[in-house]
């Protein structure tokens, strides 16, 4: 801040101005100044003037200058509240940053509440509804649909299988009730249902007969085995329940099968029904 100087106060003497004392061109009363006992007096001869009027014109000179120096220091006083009031910064606006040193800091501001956001590095951002299948292995989906409780919300069921443990398929069920979501109703989803092959579940394989694309007979190994149902808040993968054991049973053959050409097994799939009903549970 530059320094400021107080404005000059009044009108600096004229240097051609008369002294204090009769205009020059005035005339002159011949018969002098009045005697105060009432006797005239002859007029003063040339030289100083009488000391009476020159107390009059020190009085005088001294009044002017109190009055010029009340207000240069009212101009003063004005100046320097204004000097004063630009360097203050005032009070800092809450949650803004104060360069000055011991400024206070006011109250901290406050954000609007944000949404619930996983703290984990492994959640994603889903673009499909096959994407959901990521929280069977660990990964939160950012853009799911918030969960807010199990009555009413809309369930994905996915299940893995022995041969592929991590790769996850849609089981969709339960196409009439409330839980159902479409594919393309995938934001929609809040809850995904992961439905786990339990090593060492399988049971006795029955063999089933079947031709391949050559025409060829083959025999296939049809396994049954156990899977459980866990469910978690899409958005989150918090555990929020579990569906109990889902069978996968091999009673029939069915009339298409999919099989490993190698081992030549294949392995059912989990119950439709029992899934159904363990969301109907849930849900409920």
């Amino acid at each position: 801040m530059s320094d400021s100087h107080p404005p000059y106060g009044g009108q600096q003497p004229d240097p051609n101005a008369a002294s204090w004392g009769t205009p020059p061109g005035s005339p002159v009363t011949p018969a002098g100044y009045p005697s105060p006992y009432g006797a005239p007096v002859p007029p003063p001869p040339y030289g100083p003037q009488p000391t009476k009027s020159s107390n009059k014109g020190l009085w005088l000179g001294l009044g002017i200058g109190a009055a010029v120096m009340a207000v240069l220091v009212a101009c003063g006083g004005v100046i320097g509240f204004f000097v004063l009031a630009g360097d203050d910064e005032g009070e800092p606006v809450a949650g803004q940053r104060s360069d000055a040193p011991g400024a206070p800091t006011g109250a901290p501001s406050v954000a609007p509440p944000a949404e619930e956001q996983p703290d984990n590095n492994n959640a994603v951002t889903a673009r499909n509804s096959s994407d959901m299948s990521a929280v069977c292995e660990g990964s939160p989906i950012l853009n799911a649909a918030p969960y807010t409780g199990a009555k009413g919300t809309k369930v994905y069921t996915f299940a893995n299988s022995p041969e592929r443990p991590e790769s996850w398929l849609s089981k969709s069920v339960g196409f009439d009730k409330p839980y159902y979501a479409k594919t393309a109703e995938w934001a929609s989803v809040s809850v995904v249902g992961c439905l786990t092959f339990e090593q060492g579940s399988e049971g006795t394989p029955r063999k089933c007969q079947y031709k391949d694309r050559d025409d060829k007979q083959v025999t296939v190994d049809y396994v049954s085995s156990r899977y459980t149902l866990t469910f978690y808040a899409a958005r989150t993968g918090e555990k929020i329940g579990e569906g109990g054991r889902v069978n996968a049973p091999a009673v029939r053959c069915p009339s298409f099968i999919s099989y490993n050409k190698e081992t030549m097994r294949a392995y059912a799939q989990p119950d439709s029904g029992a899934i159904e009903l363990a969301l109907d549970k849930f849900t409920s």
